[in-house]
């Protein structure tokens, strides 16, 4: 084989001595570390963003349902009260506010599961091992 069909990297590794060699692959090791931690911190932001917003909302409509209740709960009561009787309006009252519960739980729940954490992170952290492997065969 002739220099002139050598690839640039190849030529590299013929003149190159076996420390720089490692030095080199250390190198692009310790980069390639580098940039999958900051893609996890960046996966990781983008969950807790998610995450944050998703706890807000259920918390906000938390809040503003329970005022709600209060005072439409408060003027149910009275108007079934004078329909049916103080006590049964009263039970009516609290099924409507049960049904309420469950589906704001399950919205809820369903925004928390749509949290995908770090998938790009652990599709690349996957892909290393089959590279130095590429690698080592090359070589």
């Amino acid at each position: 084989m002739t220099d002139n069909s050598r690839t640039e990297s190849e030529q590299r590794a013929a003149n190159a001595s076996l420390g720089d060699l490692l030095s080199e692959v250390s190198r692009d090791i310790s980069t390639l570390m580098r940039q999958e931690v900051e893609l996890a911190k960046a996966e990781l932001r983008q969950s807790t963003a998610r995450a944050s917003k998703g706890a807000g909302l259920v918390g906000g409509a938390g809040v503003a349902g329970i005022l709600t209740a209060v005072f439409l709960s408060v003027a149910l009561w009275w108007a079934l009260g004078f329909l049916i009787g103080l006590a049964w309006s009263g039970l009516v009252v609290g099924v409507i506010w049960g049904v309420v519960t469950v589906i704001l739980a399950m919205a809820g729940k369903r925004e928390i599961e749509a949290i995908r954490g770090m998938p790009k992170t652990v599709e690349t952290l996957k892909e290393i091992p089959n590279t130095l492997k590429r690698n080592e065969e090359n070589q």
